[in-house]
């Protein structure tokens, strides 16, 4: 890549990958150039879009209205992407859509996603940003899917949001030899954990990284202390 021959946007997206994913221990270079491809810039709110490459987490605020959602910094979102180990024909789940960011970057390794979004006002944020980028091999619905969608088996599932615990139903909907990848825990001790189905009713579970992030709409549960 020449770097004197790129676009202001380009160069802010190739700066985000050198000084913050690349250092991350992310190496895969099919993720570092979804991440130069994908213009992250464009999903972003209108009145963010300067922070568009800041190694933070964005509200989600749509026209004037707090979704109480956000996008995942970078690196997070990178990391993730990284830990699905997607191939190109693989059949992808996202739960948990957003601004529709994540699904584009998966788009550009993978056959198909399929992507569920709970808050049908981002939903329609997200597939407006799908349809202006032009992204065809992603199918957005809305609906709740925090514990599975469908009966359909998936290469591969991403739950963008912090779970509690991984249900088993979303489990079962992994081929055998696909990975499921979620941060799982509590507030403030969260875990981004890959888990592989490696036979019809054996799960192997690595975790990747500690973090924290918002829970899953609908999964959140109170804890008590006594």
């Amino acid at each position: 890549m020449n770097v004197n021959d790129i676009t202001e946007a380009e160069r802010a997206r190739f700066n985000m990958i050198e000084q913050q994913i690349r250092p991350w221990y992310i190496q895969d270079e099919r993720v570092l150039q979804a991440l130069f491809d994908m213009p992250r810039e464009r999903f972003v709110p209108p009145q963010l879009r300067a922070l568009a490459f800041a190694d933070t987490e964005l509200p989600l605020v749509i026209d004037g209205v707090d979704s109480r959602e956000c996008m995942l910094s970078p690196k997070v979102e990178a990391r993730l992407t990284e830990a699905l180990r997607l191939q190109p024909t693989d059949c992808v789940l996202e739960i948990g859509t957003g601004s529709g960011y994540q699904a584009a970057l998966l788009s550009c390794l993978c056959q198909q996603v399929t992507s569920i979004e709970i808050d049908s006002r981002l939903a329609a944020f997200a597939q407006t940003n799908l349809t202006r980028n032009q992204i065809g091999n992603v199918v957005l619905e809305t609906g709740d899917a925090h514990a599975g969608w469908g009966t359909a088996e998936y290469d591969a599932i991403l739950i963008t949001g912090s779970v509690p615990t991984v249900p088993d139903a979303l489990k079962y909907q992994l081929a055998v030899g696909g990975r499921l990848v979620a941060i799982v825990g509590h507030n403030p001790i969260m875990t981004a954990c890959s888990i592989t189905r490696t036979a019809a009713a054996n799960f192997e579970t690595v975790q990747i990284f500690d973090t924290w992030t918002k829970p899953l709409r609908g999964t959140a549960r109170p804890r008590f202390t006594f």
